[in-house]
């Protein structure tokens, strides 16, 4: 490639940055990558909340109490067993109750207790006296968080937020010229057809990437705020927990590189932009139903191989369903990341082929 070939195509870059960035009917993009760091910032809220309201409930013990306190509690135990190891219930519930029977004039009280160690909280269940049930709860945990994250990642995110954020990006890249009657100054200017989609196309990555990288970074940072510090300490400096939210980075800018390829190939070869995004929407929902061959053929296939939390599925979980949530056949990380570049490269090689022997015809667009 001459450098001036390499002149024009950041010209270009510099010329359509500023306009995906800004143009009025991509917005919606926004609010897309935005969605799902307002969920994590809301849990992150309602969290933090109940982790307050366990350390004000711990403040009013009548002494300090600890997890082995509170799991030392069983059924059958009377009301003043579990004073003399609790002390006195910062919150209490009683009512009463017609014991069973329709003749029966039997009064049953029936007591609800609730204490708390800062961080565990533990509700105890009483009639007539005796404990007949107890709930021991704690707050969210860093590895469910992680896990909640990786789901919401793989279902919501790459396949929805990323593919449709994407679709709106580099469909419009030339499609957007056309409705705008405009492409004809790119194809009178002295600047090859292939050059002038290379820098499309590396303009839209670049816009697509800030956006949804951006929106990647402040998830981690949402979902971290409602962790532990001391926890959230440990997996980052002695767990991998950098390493996690680069491979997260990462995989967010390989879904840009693959549905970019293919939806600015669409926008050069299809006039209406539902009909290809749902076919590709549909064959990527498939992939784990596909042949093994057919698998590879696919972005999503490469992208969940390189997620570094596999979601578990339920032991009640439909086998079906099981098998859209695993991913029985991961491949490593070079040949998932060489396959990302190789099929988005093929589909930009075939594109050049078509943009060099597109006309434009602004009345019948």
């Amino acid at each position: 490639m001459t450098p001036v070939w390499w002149a024009q195509i950041i010209a270009v870059i510099r010329l359509e940055t500023k306009k995906t960035f800004f143009a009025k009917r991509g917005l919606w993009v926004y609010l897309l990558a935005l969605m799902p760091v307002v969920l994590f910032l809301g849990h992150a809220i309602v969290v933090g909340h109940q982790n307050q309201a366990r350390v004000r409930l711990a403040s009013k013990n009548e002494r300090p109490l600890t997890h082995q306190d509170l799991a030392g509690i069983a059924n059958g135990m009377t009301r003043q067993e579990v004073i003399q190891r609790l002390g006195k219930t910062p919150v209490a519930y009683s009512w009463d109750e017609r014991g069973d029977g329709p003749n029966s004039s039997r009064i049953v009280v029936h007591d609800t207790y609730e204490y708390s160690d800062g961080v565990f909280e533990l509700y105890i269940r009483m009639e007539g006296g005796k404990v007949t049930g107890t709930t021991l709860g704690d707050g969210e945990t860093l590895g469910e968080d992680s896990m909640v994250f990786a789901g919401v990642f793989q279902f919501f995110y790459l396949r929805l937020a990323v593919f449709f954020g994407c679709l709106g990006i580099f469909m419009n890249l030339f499609r957007g010229e056309l409705l705008d009657k405009s492409l004809h100054f790119y194809f009178l200017a002295p600047i090859r057809r292939d050059i002038l989609m290379a820098g499309k196309y590396l303009a839209g990555l670049v816009a697509a990437t800030v956006i949804f990288t951006t929106s990647t970074a402040l998830q981690i940072i949402a979902l971290a705020w409602s962790v532990d510090p001391n926890a959230l300490n440990a997996y980052l400096y002695h767990g991998h927990g950098f390493a996690d939210g680069l491979s997260y980075l990462g995989i967010t800018l390989l879904a840009c590189v693959g549905y970019g390829s293919f939806f600015l190939a669409a926008g050069l070869l299809f006039r209406n932009p539902i009909l290809p995004a749902a076919g590709v929407l549909i064959w990527e929902a498939l992939n784990p139903f596909l042949p093994a061959v057919l698998q590879k053929i696919s972005i999503i296939y490469y992208l969940k191989s390189l997620c570094p939390v596999e979601v578990p599925a339920d032991p009640g979980t439909h086998p079906l369903v099981a098998l859209f949530i695993s991913n029985p056949d991961p491949i490593s990380a070079p040949i998932a990341i060489a396959g990302v570049i190789m099929v988005s490269l093929l589909v930009l090689f075939v594109s050049s082929f078509k943009v060099r022997r597109m006309e434009i015809n602004y009345t019948t667009e």
